[in-house]
């Protein structure tokens, strides 16, 4: 049963779905119109599902899991996993990662050395909800924030912690140095070091670190970075997207590079950094965030969980406590609300009236952003037609209201072919492609 939630009046709706649906809606006023809600929604994202077909990832190879040799792609290399106690760190009782990028056969690696920068250091650019209370060690919870500096050597250092929530919670992420494949790491302890050693070409480096698993895993903190030099970044990308969502967008499910769907922990195969949201925004060159829980539902979530979208839209860490968001922050341009899933089918009225106050909201922290209503990719066919429906008869009314900023954009296939139903890595790329083309269009960008 749908929790209570504020009516749409029935005089706003009863227009929009008798011209939305052709067969008449026998209700009489003032009763919401209503759809019988027994529709099965898809797997909850806690759940992998056994077995599913996934499409393999292009640089599949390029990935290994503690404590495996490292593998050979090509004349690539990409080593992750090798695990040293380093008690002289800076950090006591820091757990060295270890990643080289570069060809095989390139000589010696340049000895970690040089300065060590603070974590407030201007040459560091944060992307995302980022709690600055401690500046030398600032703390983020989303999905997709990420961290960019540009480095000059063959190496740097970076002193990353970790919360361990409940004692056994480790993060991932995804770790970019210029234009080369992305590797993947999963933290092992409260404190570690990462140290990319670079056989590339050029005397400078954008390094790029992306967390890859979402609030409920807990934060990750940045203590500083040690490198030769860091040298300025080139100026931040103009555009600015927000992308809100749930397990989709937190790219759950999607990347069965270290772990298979079934195995691990259910956030093994989240990779934030290769969902739709980021592949879009970098296709676009523009700025992310991605405001996204899995599990999570526009007036009801699945698995058990109190909370929905419009209750942690305006926290720090997307929890249900005081850490308030500062909007004025980020004020992106261009909004993309993809909820509904975890809804399931729900009383028209009832959706599309918390709808509506939720694009209210939005509207209120971004008066200037077109907001973008997309229908759940991974939702089945009867589901699918549902969320249409009600989304289309939201923008009609904002629209009719003279709100012209709001749109809609549908999918045009059933993208579930990761674990548990949902869009394995080369879906969330065909997803980003559409949604690209259509933000283009939207934006005129």
């Amino acid at each position: 049963m749908a929790p209570a939630v504020r009516l749409l009046p029935f005089a706003l709706i009863l227009p929009l779905f008798s011209a939305l649906n052709p067969v008449p809606i026998p209700v009489p006023i003032p009763v919401s119109v209503s759809v019988p809600v027994s529709v099965p929604v898809s797997a909850p994202p806690f759940a992998p599902t056994p077995g599913t077909h996934a499409e393999a990832r292009g640089e599949v190879g390029l990935f290994t899991t503690f404590p495996q040799e490292p593998k050979v792609l090509a004349s690539k290399r990409i080593t992750c996993g090798k695990v040293v106690k380093r008690p002289t760190s800076p950090l006591a009782s820091a757990t060295e990662l270890r990643c080289k990028s570069g060809n095989v056969g390139s000589g010696s690696v340049e000895s970690v050395s040089g300065k060590i920068y603070d974590a407030d250091d201007p040459h560091i650019r944060y992307t995302g909800r980022v709690d600055f209370s401690n500046p030398k060690v600032p703390h983020f919870w989303a999905p997709g924030v990420y961290v960019q500096v540009r480095f000059e050597g063959a190496a740097c250092q970076v002193f990353l912690r970790d919360e361990v929530l409940y004692g056994h919670n480790h993060n991932y992420i995804e770790v970019q140095v210029d234009d080369e494949t992305p590797y993947r790491l999963q933290t092992r302890s409260q404190a570690d070091t990462l140290t990319i050693e670079a056989h590339l070409k050029g005397s400078s480096h954008l390094l790029t670190l992306c967390k890859s698993t979402e609030s409920g895993i807990g934060f990750l903190g940045l203590a500083g970075l040690r490198c030769k030099k860091l040298l300025d970044l080139s100026p931040a990308p103009t555009r600015k997207i927000e992308f809100i969502g749930n397990s989709i967008t937190c790219g759950t499910g999607s990347d069965m590079s270290v772990k298979p769907c079934g195995q691990g922990e259910w956030y093994d195969q989240q990779n934030a950094y290769l969902a739709y949201g980021p592949l879009t925004a970098r296709a676009l060159g523009a700025q992310w965030y991605l405001s996204s829980v899995s599990g999570i539902g526009l007036i009801h979530s699945c698995c058990n969980m109190n909370l929905t979208m419009p209750q942690v839209f305006d926290k720090m860490n997307m929890r249900a406590d005081t850490m308030a968001w500062d909007f004025s922050r980020y004020q992106p341009d261009v909004v993309t609300v993809c909820l509904g899933q975890n809804d399931g089918v729900q009383d028209s009225a009832t959706f599309c009236g918390a709808y509506v106050h939720f694009l209210h909201d939005l509207r209120g922290h971004y008066p200037g952003a077109t907001l973008v209503c997309l229908n759940s990719p991974m939702a089945e066919p009867k589901l699918t037609a549902v969320l249409k429906r009600y989304i289309t008869a939201v923008v009609a009314e904002e629209q009719k209201e003279g709100e012209k900023k709001v749109v809609s954009y549908f999918f045009a296939k059933w993208y579930h072919h990761g674990c548990g139903g949902h869009p394995d890595l080369v879906e969330q790329k065909e997803i980003a492609g559409e949604l690209t083309a259509a933000l283009k269009q939207i934006m005129t960008w």
